[in-house]
């Protein structure tokens, strides 16, 4: 079935296939017999949570699940599954599987369900890698000794789980409105995550060699030239304004935790382009040799480049065989090469081509360029010291939306409007971006302010005042709150659902591909920018790449207090409290009642689980008792200090009477604080003078592991969540839950 708009919108396309469909026409829309359900490129509005149904619900559902299943059929061979696209990400059998694992993970955390598909599935399905640095060594589920299932047997699993879906769905009763307490959240946590994987997925895609993708059944690639032709892109001055960034707790659709609540924020004057930056002008860049000019960089940004050895943006298409960027087999692949090539450069100017999702074509000059953020900021350097990104403030600041008022009406959110195909380049409207001139421009003058491409911001991701993390998801966001991901804003063409919201605040390493460019912002007269950058003191500081009159007013702490826990006195606070050996001590005292607990309650000795195990002594404590212990916490640096005790069996530290009256007692003081700040430790009402003088009373001291413990018992593995894998345990233990960033996940 097609269905089209009026005649100057897109294509919007669906294909349903009914036992009738011949199988030459099923065969041409899904080869490898992937889809669990009918083909679609067509995505649905969100559900209201004021005013759902059922069957609303369920046609969401099964819009939401076919989309991401369709996208796969931009593949050409089963063994292109196993294939890694991005040398920092897995095969791509395993995004196909992973939406269906975390439906069902969450269900069951959740209560709406009570039994599982296969936990095999839901186990190796469940985490995929988190891209932390763009040297990371590949994860060992990318080499081939790693046994993922048949791509048959990835299929009838997602076929389980669709029909799980659909049951607990028709089952449900809906208490309208549903709202983020309701145990009914979690499915529509489950449509959404599936819907950022189409997009992600669709990426990774993206970066295969072109031979391995084919064009999908009813493919709507857009126009590939300007329209109007009047793309030159000046800058729009703005005036000082005040804008409410964040999400009405109470606002009808899902939303990621990170969306809330509300935090006003005061926008100076400013300038931003007219348009997002398009390939021609990204081209003048790349052709005056802004890849090979370090002082355009930032220092950060420089290293990836010179690692990557980058000289265009990566969908661009050259002749020189570029280094592509894969991982596993693919490493050594290339993206650019000769044959992609029709004609060769003029006048000493190389030709570039364009890659999409699954085609090579002529380079479409008007489309915006797709970059990281370190090639965004390079360009706006380039352009001028007054150049940079814009930030989130100012990104709200350029839209002419409709105000939230209190009856929280959802068609205020673009992505409720019918006619949002006809006024954005986002749902799925096209295939591919649109030159920057196709949509018109808002009240304000600006083109494209959501879809098209994701826009890199300037500023750090982080919680807004008053966050708070769900107990079905604590670390969707939270691990992100650290000075090194950036905000991106407005979503791309193939944003669906709540990427499409006016709400959606996303954030990727600065490094990361997605679909994403960006636009240029001109602070004006004061030098004040309306940023929020995280920084935290157990992290080198990074290059503020614009500039400002005072980098301090752009300083903020990260919402996610449990980084304090990364801090070196921290780590040394809390070895001492665990390994000090004072007689009659907690972990002393807590090793003999649990000796007896075990005894007296006949418990088998086989296997324990330390939850929150810190620097690791209860966990060594364990291995008394247990044959094999494993010991999690969310904390790298307390990770390494536990795997350094096993290892070494001792540990130099240093601390100061300070440190020992925070730690030594095991009882960290957690004050919670509405602004996402936190305070350390005060001595009658004044800053500590041991701090402020630099630890002149810093004592070395050597912590030992307790006599007579098998440390090889021990394994230890850093979580911010507890994962499938952690299960049929004889014996658990939770510990210092005051460290714990949301206590109901524990």
């Amino acid at each position: 079935m097609c269905t089209t708009g009026r005649q100057t919108g897109p294509l919007h396309c669906s294909l349903v296939l009914s036992s009738r469909t011949k199988m030459s026409k099923r065969a041409t829309v899904d080869p490898l017999g992937i889809l669990t359900g009918p083909y679609t490129l067509s995505s649905l509005v969100p559900p209201d949570l004021s005013k759902c149904t059922n069957q609303g619900v369920l046609e969401y559902f099964e819009n939401t699940y076919s989309l991401n299943e369709s996208i796969f059929t931009a593949i050409k061979s089963a063994e292109v599954f196993y294939k890694c696209p991005d040398r920092l990400r897995l095969p791509l059998i395993f995004y196909y599987g992973h939406t269906a694992s975390v439906y069902i993970n969450k269900l069951i955390l959740a209560g709406i369900i009570t039994e599982r598909v296969d936990f095999g599935m839901e186990t190796m399905f469940e985490t995929g890698v988190d891209e932390m640095n763009w040297d990371d060594t590949e994860n060992y589920r990318m080499g081939g000794s790693y046994q993922w299932p048949k791509l048959p047997q990835v299929t009838e699993f997602r076929r389980k789980v669709r029909e799980v879906i659909r049951k607990a769905i028709k089952s449900a009763k809906f208490d309208l409105p549903v709202t983020m307490d309701d145990p009914l959240w979690a499915l529509f946590m489950g449509f959404e995550h599936e819907r950022i994987h189409l997009e992600t997925s669709s990426v990774l895609i993206r970066q295969l060699p072109i031979e391995m993708v084919r064009v999908p059944a009813l493919w709507n690639r857009a126009p590939v030239e300007s329209e109007s032709g009047e793309t030159e892109n000046e800058m729009i001055r703005v005036n000082a304004t005040s804008v409410l960034l964040g999400k009405p707790v109470k606002f009808p659709s899902y939303g990621w935790d990170n969306e809330y609540p509300q935090m006003q924020m005061d926008v100076p004057d400013f300038q931003a382009s007219k348009f997002l930056i398009t390939n021609t002008e990204f081209y003048q860049f790349v052709f005056e040799g802004g890849y090979r000019e370090k002082h355009l960089w930032t220092s950060e940004g420089w290293q990836w480049r010179t690692y990557r050895k980058a000289a265009h943006p990566t969908f661009w298409v050259c002749t020189q065989g570029c280094p592509s960027g894969s991982g596993g087999q693919l490493s050594h692949t290339t993206n650019c090469g000769r044959e992609l090539h029709r004609t060769n450069g003029t006048n000493g100017k190389p030709v570039f081509r364009h890659r999409t999702l699954c085609e090579v074509i002529d380079m479409p000059w008007t489309w915006p360029v797709v970059v990281n953020c370190h090639e965004a900021r390079a360009f706006c350097r380039w352009k001028g010291e007054d150049y940079r990104l814009i930030t989130e403030a100012e990104h709200n600041a350029i839209r002419d939306l409709s105000p939230i008022n209190g009856k929280f009406d959802v068609r205020c959110d673009p992505v409720y409007d019918k006619e949002v195909k006809q006024r954005y380049n986002l749902n799925l409207a096209y295939c591919t971006s649109t030159p920057v001139d196709h949509y018109p421009p808002n009240e304000a003058g600006f083109h494209d302010v959501f879809g098209n491409v994701w826009q890199w911001t300037e500023d750090h991701f982080n919680g807004f005042p008053g966050m708070a993390t769900h107990e079905f998801y604590d670390d969707f966001s939270s691990p992100c709150f650290d000075g090194r991901h950036n905000v991106i804003l407005g979503g791309s063409w193939v944003s669906t659902g709540d990427e499409a919201s006016r709400f959606a605040r996303y954030s990727f390493r600065r490094h990361f591909f997605q679909h994403a460019g960006f636009r240029l912002a001109r602070t004006i007269d004061n030098n004040t920018v309306p940023a929020r950058l995280v920084q935290l003191p157990h992290y080198p500081k990074k290059d503020i790449p614009f500039k400002v009159a005072d980098p301090s007013t752009l300083m903020v702490e990260s919402t996610n207090t449990q980084f304090m826990y990364e801090e070196p006195r921290m780590v040394h606070a809390q070895l001492i409290a665990e390994y000090s050996n004072r007689p009659g001590g907690l972990y002393e005292q807590l090793s003999g009642y649990i000796q007896t607990f075990v005894k007296e309650r006949n418990i088998a000795p086989a296997r324990a689980f330390s939850l929150n195990t810190g620097c690791g002594r209860m966990t060594f404590e364990l291995c008394r008792h247990f044959k094999k212990v494993v010991g999690t916490d969310f904390s790298e640096a307390f990770f390494q200090a536990c795997t350094h005790m096993q290892r070494q069996g001792s540990k130099r530290v240093q601390s100061s009477a300070r440190d020992q009256r925070t730690l030594v007692s095991n009882r960290l003081e957690d004050t919670e604080h509405t602004d996402g700040h936190r305070d350390m430790e005060q001595t009658n009402g004044h800053e500590d003078t041991e701090q402020t003088n630099g630890h002149k009373d810093m004592v070395d001291q050597t912590m030992e592991l307790p006599m007579g413990i098998d440390p090889s018992r021990a394994i230890f593995k850093q979580f911010t969540w507890v994962p499938n894998e952690l299960s049929d345990f004889d014996f658990v233990l939770l510990q210092d839950l005051h460290r714990a960033f949301n206590k109901k996940v524990h």
